[in-house]
């Protein structure tokens, strides 16, 4: 008989790794209890009890929501191998192919308030897919994906290559609003214009620029004799959404990052009179992964993030 040592018992158990998964991704309590199917109440126990069996804290409370804790990054790093191991092991066991490996990221940093949730809750529809999101891969996904580190991306701005190697398909678009606080002087209005702007702080993650076409010219330039707009760039969406909630200026985001502060009334969003700014997004990806990239595409097409009712004079028109 084969003497195999027994190792010690883990005070970690796989639901745990999901539980600190699922709470990193979605900051709160109740919207990790949502992705796991699972009540608030049984989520904070579940987070208490991992944390008095590690005797660590794995998570702080912070305005922005959970933050992991050193502890909890060191967690966060090693779960998603460890997760994927055993179920590379039990595919084995059963003879079946494990799930295809796409390595996924989006070209703006925006899309993250939205889409790890979003493949949470994907996961039954996505089962022969097993994706994990590249973040190093933020800053270059095309030259990532041509030199093989990267499967799919979710661009908006930057070219498609052309090219045998390469699969495109335009997938939906979100919309840019103007955020401002609900004692803003212009809080009254249903909608914005060109002359509004010119007189505040415009907030921004990144400036406007000849990369973006889908932001209006018109706006950026305006008429012979008008001012240019003053954008300060600000490099976490969370200090756009504070500094137009303080009244120091006008926010402008995407709706993916807005919508929770709407819910919760603490801004307000606008349009422009002209009409809603929609920004355009495509997924790209390895011709080698076509199949299962065409699966995800299907997946993200029926999951696209929706923006509260605004003003009824502005509602938006999507397109596709």
């Amino acid at each position: 008989m084969n003497n195999i040592p027994l190792p010690a018992s883990s005070r970690l158990e796989t639901r745990d790794l999901r539980l600190v998964l699922a709470l990193a991704t979605a900051r709160t309590t109740a919207a990790a209890a949502k992705a796991l199917h699972l009540t608030q109440p049984a989520v904070s126990r579940a987070l208490a009890s991992l944390e008095q069996r590690l005797d660590v804290s794995l998570f702080g409370r912070t305005s922005r929501g959970l933050e992991p804790t050193r502890a909890g990054h060191t967690l966060l790093a090693n779960a998603p191998r460890l997760l994927q191991d055993l179920n590379a092991l039990e595919a084995q066991l059963r003879n079946k192919a494990p799930p295809q490996r796409l390595r996924l990221v989006c070209e703006c940093s925006t899309a993250y308030h939205w889409m790890p949730s979003m493949l949470q809750a994907l996961k039954g529809t996505l089962a022969d897919i097993e994706l994990t999101i590249a973040l190093e891969c933020t800053g270059d996904p095309i030259g990532a994906l041509q030199a093989g580190e990267l499967d799919v991306a979710l661009i908006t701005t930057v070219p498609t290559p052309r090219g045998r190697r390469i699969g495109v398909k335009p997938l939906f678009s979100d919309e840019v609003v103007f955020i401002l606080s609900v004692s803003h002087p212009l809080a009254a209005r249903a909608s914005l214009t060109r002359n509004d702007l010119q007189e505040e702080t415009l907030f921004v993650t990144h400036a406007p620029s000849h990369d973006m076409p889908w932001f209006p010219k018109s706006v950026i330039a305006g008429q012979r004799g008008d001012r240019a707009l003053s954008f300060h760039e600000v490099p976490l969406t969370e200090a756009v959404v504070d500094f137009a909630r303080a009244g120091m200026g006008i926010g402008v985001l995407s709706e993916w990052v807005v919508e929770p502060y709407l819910r919760r009334r603490e801004v307000l969003a606008r349009r422009l009179a002209s009409g809603p700014i929609l920004r355009p997004w495509r997924l790209v990806w390895r011709k080698e992964v076509e199949d299962a990239a065409l699966q995800l595409f299907e997946a993200l097409e029926k999951s696209q993030p929706r923006l509260i009712a605004l003003p009824k004079a502005s509602m938006p028109r999507r397109v596709r």
